[in-house]
């Protein structure tokens, strides 16, 4: 069973960036899609992006085109969000998670789950 451990949250100014990582363990990473959610306070989890099996292909909530970078590294076992020009509104704990699926934002299409990390944007 892949497990998903997420790194590289925390606090940044409005403006500012962070990459996300998820580390994956297990032979079989490369036979997964990979996306990212987020949960903010009160809120349902909600899409973020999604990343195809060999990071050919990729695609967002429309909300984050243009800020937000989603990519893979087979290789390393490991996938990656970057977050540029952040907004206080994007503040949430975010999660990786796995799906034999590509081109699905439905959270009970994806298998696995990491613990998720939070990001806090400061005004």
């Amino acid at each position: 069973q892949v497990q998903l451990v997420e790194s590289g949250g925390g606090l940044v100014q409005a403006g500012g960036s962070l990459r996300l990582s998820c580390a994956a363990s297990g032979p079989t990473f490369s036979s997964y899609a990979m996306g990212w959610f987020r949960q903010a306070p009160g809120k349902e989890r909600e899409f973020v992006a999604q990343i195809n099996r060999s990071g050919g292909f990729a695609y967002y909530a429309d909300s984050l085109k243009g800020r937000f970078t989603i990519s893979r590294d087979n290789g390393k076992n490991t996938a990656y969000l970057q977050m540029n020009s952040l907004k206080p509104e994007d503040t949430a704990v975010y999660y990786c998670a796995g799906s034999r699926k590509y081109g699905t934002t439905l959270l009970h299409m994806y298998d696995l789950w990491g613990q998720g990390t939070q990001v806090t944007v400061s005004s």
